[in-house]
């Protein structure tokens, strides 16, 4: 490589922590605080935040079971980003999760909408 020639950028990645931990979330939905943080490289707090806002935003509810959380994702909300808000949820989680079920509904129904 000459001296005009920049470096390549390896900074970056395609997902978002978020889409990470929503991911996690969707291949188990008993899937403790910690164990999502040990799986997408987070601190636990961190991992919290990130669960807040996604319960915040609607993507995520949970009920407590005894001194566990299990999560719920609501599959037909919308990407929060206006290129991609006309997509829901569930197709993103199905490209991520290679078809794990979100909601009770087979892959093909949760990428209709």
């Amino acid at each position: 490589m000459d001296r005009h020639t920049a470096p390549p950028r390896t900074n970056w990645t395609f997902l978002t922590n978020h889409a990470r931990v929503l991911a996690t979330i969707a291949r188990d939905p008993g899937t403790r605080l910690r164990d999502i943080a040990s799986h997408c490289d987070l601190t636990e707090r961190a991992a919290q935040a990130i669960v807040t806002d996604l319960e915040k935003a609607g993507y995520l509810a949970h009920t407590r079971t005894g001194r566990r959380n299990r999560y719920e994702i609501t599959p037909d909300t919308h990407l929060r980003h206006p290129a991609d808000d006309h997509l829901h949820v569930a197709a993103l989680l199905d490209l991520m999760t290679s078809g794990t079920d979100h909601s009770g509904a087979t892959p093909h129904q949760l990428r209709a909408g």
